[in-house]
């Protein structure tokens, strides 16, 4: 099974990097990187939310600090668009990092619900500052570099960057997962007020985890803002955001390694799809209501997530056939 598991995750990183090989067409291109861009947001803020069970909607606030990092770092340093703006992405995690432990001694000192509000209220409060302070650009946004490559190449390099980001999440999600660090995360998730009379130092552990997942969506809205060329605070700093990465989360199976990238890659490209093919024309939102009724189907009949649904419907399966095989035998011994 391990072995599987390893040549089906090896497969799936190969037809990755061949993507932009095989597809050449600017439009798929481009979704591809926006959704790995939001794919390795959702995988990151499920490292935190979907460990600890503190369901944080307030990440956006990162996400628009990564982005503003790479647009003022970039026109302070007054840098030539290119290949050297990505050096600042790393820059823009490791700043919302840096915002995330403030936030996240404030957030963190109630639990679950209010906890969702705090992050909600903080996260208004950082979209308000960038609207109203004059070095952000105030509601007219920043412009970037501008980039000179062509279009037919122009989405390549930021597809290999974002997915970088991707693989990065993943595999930071899944040693987080393994260490004993993750096990206080879960732990915290099952019973809280247990955790801390087992001597685990549930505060530290908390921000801990608040901050490191804040580094890659960081990352994100920096790669994000580079891409676009121009930022807006009602853009990067969106409730929009939060939403959509907490429903991959949730759509793939809220808590596990799997499930926010299946949620991404599926929510995200379908939801782009879409709007690259409906939005504009006679059938105007329709490509909502079909976003809307694919997700509403995976809760009625998969609540808990896709992945979770798939594993117990295969564990079901193969007791099933245990208990078949078993009952079968003593038949079988007395012919």
């Amino acid at each position: 099974m391990l072995r599987l598991k390893s040549s089906l995750w090896g497969l799936a990183l190969v037809l990755f990097l061949l993507f932009p090989v095989i597809v050449s067409n600017p439009a798929y291109r481009d979704i591809a990187v926006i959704t790995l861009i939001f794919t390795g947001c959702a995988t990151s803020w499920n490292m935190f939310s979907g460990y600890s069970g503190y369901v944080a909607l307030g990440s956006a606030a990162f996400y628009g600090t990564g982005a503003y990092t790479m647009a003022l770092v970039a026109n302070h340093l007054h840098m030539t668009g290119g290949a050297a703006m990505f050096w600042l992405v790393p820059l823009g995690g490791l700043v919302a990092m840096l915002v995330a432990i403030p936030v996240g001694a404030i957030a963190l000192r109630v639990r679950r619900h209010t906890f969702v509000v705090i992050t909600i209220a903080i996260f208004f409060v950082f979209q308000l500052t960038a609207i109203n302070l004059s070095f952000t650009g105030g509601t007219g946004g920043i412009s970037l570099p501008y980039i000179p490559w062509l279009a037919s190449y122009y989405d390549v390099p930021f597809y290999y960057v974002a997915l970088a980001i991707l693989i990065f999440a993943v595999i930071l999600s899944a040693l987080v997962r393994r260490s004993r660090f993750g096990l206080q995360l879960l732990a915290i998730r099952d019973d809280e007020d247990r955790a801390l009379g087992l001597g685990v130092k549930v505060f530290q552990v908390k921000l801990t985890g608040f901050a490191m997942s804040a580094f890659a969506i960081g990352m994100g809205g920096a790669l994000f803002a580079m891409y676009q060329g121009q930022i807006y605070p009602q853009f990067v700093y969106d409730p929009i955001f939060d939403i959509t990465i907490a429903l991959m989360a949730f759509f793939g199976g809220f808590g596990t390694l799997l499930g926010p990238i299946l949620g991404g890659l599926i929510l995200e490209s379908t939801q782009q799809y879409f709007t690259v093919t409906f939005s504009g024309g006679s059938l105007g939102s329709l490509y909502l209501i079909i976003f809307g009724a694919l997700f509403l189907l995976v809760i009625l009949f998969a609540p808990k997530g896709i992945v979770i649904y798939v594993r117990d419907w295969w564990t079901r399966r193969a007791v099933k056939a245990e208990l078949a095989t078993a009952g079968a035998t003593p038949v079988e011994s007395g012919h």
